[in-house]
């Protein structure tokens, strides 16, 4: 020990362990501080360092990690808040839709656990069901939805095919959407207010069954990713006047909505025309106030409506029958909220008319 060189190196060593020491208990520490904010929901177990996680529910009891993650997947839409993709999981050699959700955009709340269980409970044959919800480890969350291959009722009606303009296709769309809204709103214990319908969030099977996807989203986003969401349904047309912030969404701002679409089932128009004449109006219930009071009517619906389909054996409807509906469609979209119809009136009304 009276080696000054060897005490030097023993010392420098014991230096260089320290620092190491020090360094490696600051980076556990910064590590474990950004797990906790990043991805502090859905943590199933006592240890805190889980990182990912993956909770599944009716029909979707066959999803993993590993599937999910390694599924290739083609982009079918995007928006500021996420991103969806047609998936192949090669297991279970099925086709999902995965939403993932940007973490910039995700709500940071104690009860994001809480949300993503109520909106995976929901079951009914007109709502697209939560399969399964995937946390991870950069705070990135995906929500995973069975696929359906026709596409949604925005295409469908845009496209302007002979179904399109079919009543008992259109009725069968339209009580299929109020079916859905109608679980939303009454048959829940917990109600959920959809706060993003439109036409591009009604998915149509083969056979024309109408299913309502996206209900509840905004539930799950940040005020700022909420309000971009809002930003947007206005810009669409679906917006109820009477909306300002996303967190005031009601039941009675859906059935707004449901109007929008009951006038494009319709109508065969969009809710909003974005390249209008100096005699046209932009907006779609606008439009057909006007028409009403220069009794054009038939601007309000597409007069394909009226043909029979022999060849289907269908009952011919009555004109009658489509004013009908169009005023039911009306009221929804008044612009005083008191006004419109609660989901039940308008359910009973459709079937009224399709008596």
């Amino acid at each position: 020990m009276n080696n000054p060189h060897m005490l030097k190196l023993i010392l420098g060593l014991t230096s260089a362990i320290v620092l190491i020491s020090l360094i490696l208990v600051i980076f556990r520490y910064f590590r474990k501080s950004q797990n906790d904010v990043e991805s502090p929901e859905l943590k199933h177990g006592d240890d805190e360092t889980e990182t990912e996680d993956l909770v599944t529910f009716q029909g979707g009891q066959d999803l993993t990690i590993d599937d999910i993650l390694d599924a290739p997947g083609e982009v079918i839409g995007k928006s500021n808040y996420g991103t969806l993709y047609r998936a192949l999981l090669h297991r279970s050699n099925s086709v999902r839709l995965l939403r993932f959700l940007r973490p910039i955009c995700i709500a940071r709340f104690k009860d994001f656990d809480e949300v993503i269980q109520l909106l995976g409970y929901v079951r009914h044959p007109n709502l697209v069901p939560l399969l399964g919800f995937y946390a991870g480890p950069r705070g990135e969350k995906l929500l995973i939805h069975p696929f359906l291959g026709r596409g949604n009722l925005a295409q469908f009606i845009k496209d302007g095919n002979a179904e399109s303009h079919k009543w008992t296709t259109m009725y069968k769309i339209s009580i299929g959407i109020a079916k859905g809204l109608d679980h939303l709103h009454t048959g829940l214990q917990r109600p959920i207010v959809h706060g993003n319908l439109k036409s591009k969030n009604i998915l149509l099977d083969r056979n024309y069954q109408s299913y309502i996807s996206d209900f509840g989203l905004h539930l799950l986003l940040n005020p700022t990713a909420g309000q971009e969401m809002l930003e947007a349904s206005a810009a669409e047309g679906y917006k109820a006047p009477e909306l300002i912030k996303m967190k005031d969404a009601s039941e009675r701002t859906d059935i707004y909505s449901l109007g929008i679409i009951l006038l494009e089932l319709i109508s065969g128009k969009e809710p909003i025309n974005e390249n209008p004449t100096p005699d046209e109006d932009f907006h779609l219930p606008t439009f057909m106030r006007n028409a009403v009071l220069d009794r054009r009517i038939t601007d309000l619906y597409h007069p394909d409506i009226l043909l029979s389909n022999h060849s289907d054996n269908e009952t011919p409807v009555t004109e009658e029958c489509i004013l009908k509906y169009f005023q039911l469609a009306m009221s929804c979209c008044s612009p005083s909220p008191s006004l419109r119809p609660n989901i039940k009136q308008v359910l009973l009304k459709l079937e009224e008319i399709g008596i």
